[in-house]
């Protein structure tokens, strides 16, 4: 082999491995703080970026289970495409339907068991599903799927922070059961942190 093709061949693997996109370090984070007026908690916000331009592959499949009672997360926001595994945790047997979008019921089964779904029918984001249980009426969660994968849900003190987007002119938006905000523009310039709050009200 000459030194000009073994220089080819090394700056080829070097092209194959370098990372791309916010990965590389281009890449900054949109942080801020959630108000929800009217509520003790400003958790289980979502926040996120309404649109970015290009196509985004399906997350890793991810978990929501029914413990103590309850949907674990309570809101959970996926990418478009991604599968989401019900796990029942309880002693006793739970249901898993959503009489939202194209609807579905998964059946009812025991502890230990789990059923999976994946939510690649949702034709403009967001789109919501209420999960609920027809054993235990009073049993509530939900799924946001959402068109990319820059979002984050807020902590009890309505902080949130959604890393590694791509530098870009964006609209970012909220999501929350019961209270409702604008969304609002945000800039973000490569390696320099943006910061931007909301207030929900009811």
């Amino acid at each position: 082999m000459t030194r000009h093709s073994i220089l080819f061949v090394v700056i080829a693997a070097a092209i194959l491995v370098a990372p791309v996109g916010p990965l590389n370090g281009a890449g900054a984070s949109i942080a801020g703080t959630v108000k929800v007026t009217g509520l003790a908690t400003s958790a289980d916000v979502v926040v996120y970026v309404q649109e970015a331009p290009g196509t985004f592959p399906p997350g890793k499949p991810v978990v929501m289970d029914q413990k103590s009672m309850q949907f674990i997360p309570h809101v959970l926001p996926v990418v478009a495409g991604t599968a989401v595994k019900f796990v029942n945790s309880d002693p006793t047997p739970h249901n898993v339907f959503s009489p939202d979008n194209e609807k579905y019921n998964l059946g009812t089964w025991p502890q230990g068991q789990s059923k999976d779904y994946t939510f690649n029918k949702c034709a403009k984001p967001p789109c919501v599903y209420t999960q609920l249980c027809k054993v235990h009426p009073e049993m509530e969660g939900y799924i946001v799927v959402l068109q990319n994968p820059y979002f984050a849900v807020t902590d009890k003190a309505g902080h949130y922070e959604i890393a590694n987007v791509p530098p870009g002119n964006y609209t970012l938006a909220v999501w929350h059961t019961r209270t409702k905000a604008q969304p609002k523009p945000v800039t973000v310039e490569a390696a320099k942190p943006a910061t931007v709050d909301f207030v929900l009200a009811r």
